[in-house]
């Protein structure tokens, strides 16, 4: 498989494709001499980009609370304790605790057992049986929303010849998620972070997409909506990385308008113009 930024040109010569800055255009590049690379592939980042959850954590996780135990509690501060144990447990044991033995499954059972604990929930067995109920739960449609424009985009996309994949800091339920929120299908791979041992910003994570790709970077486009995760690292790389913002804050300056998307709909014809 030729290297991520050299193009193959068919002979033993290679031809150096350089990698576009952040805000760099294809105009840009052809007018200081980058060779052109049609698209072959665009690759999805997918909580908040493709779906969400359907009701906010602090909700669902007091759902379960009042569905198992028959008491209440506040969603609000649920929500404020999950917050706290989701960003300690990330510190102590990023991406999963991969590193550290644990797993998605052994990871986010802990988080759910310490949010409800600094929530005056002491008995160890309750604990347990919210925390199993939970990560189950959310491998069901039931929990997630799917974005009104995303399976029309993804279909829109594959009419173009397009070949599509997912790089995602998810854990190993992704599979089981997209396929009962009916959006498998558009997928050649999936790569989330516990799978790959490695979790966005680190761009290591792309460039293991790109060899499932087999293709070079400038053949490539990412789709996100986090700033750095999606955008700098995929761009940084020689992708053609968007940044979706559904709410048009505008936050970043440094992003032009032509790399920012208020909805998907707006994304086959930007591929298209890098297609040819």
């Amino acid at each position: 498989m030729p290297r991520a930024g050299v193009q193959n040109s068919g002979a033993n010569d290679t031809v150096p494709v350089y990698p576009a800055s952040p805000t760099e255009d294809s105009g840009t590049q052809q007018a200081r001499g980058v060779m052109h690379v049609p698209l072959r592939w665009v690759l999805w980042d997918v909580k908040d980009t493709l779906l969400k959850v359907r009701r906010s954590v602090g909700e669902q996780y007091c759902q379960e609370v009042q569905r198992t135990a028959g008491f209440s509690l506040n969603p609000t501060e649920v929500e404020a304790a999950f917050r706290q144990s989701f960003h300690q447990y990330s510190k102590l044991y990023p991406n999963y605790g991969r590193a550290q033995g644990l797993g998605g499954k052994a990871w986010w059972m802990g988080v759910v057992r310490d949010t409800f604990a600094q929530c005056r929930i002491q008995d160890a067995a309750l604990l347990d049986t919210l925390a199993h109920n939970l990560y189950h739960g959310f491998c069901s449609p039931n929990n997630w929303e799917v974005f009104p424009d995303s399976a029309k985009t993804l279909e829109s996309i594959s009419s173009l010849g397009l070949k599509q994949g997912v790089v995602s800091n998810f854990d190993n339920r992704l599979e089981g998620i997209l396929r009962g929120c009916g959006l498998l299908s558009h997928f050649s791979f999936l790569l989330t972070s516990e799978e790959a041992g490695i979790a966005k910003p680190n761009p290591a994570i792309f460039n293991r997409a790109l060899e499932k790709c087999g293709v070079t970077a400038a053949s490539v486009a990412h789709i996100g909506d986090h700033y750095v995760y999606d955008y700098v690292t995929s761009r940084s790389l020689g992708l053609h990385g968007y940044l979706l913002d559904r709410q048009g804050r505008n936050k970043y300056p440094d992003v032009p308008p032509q790399h920012r998307l208020k909805t998907l709909e707006e994304l086959p014809a930007r591929l298209q113009q890098h297609m040819d």
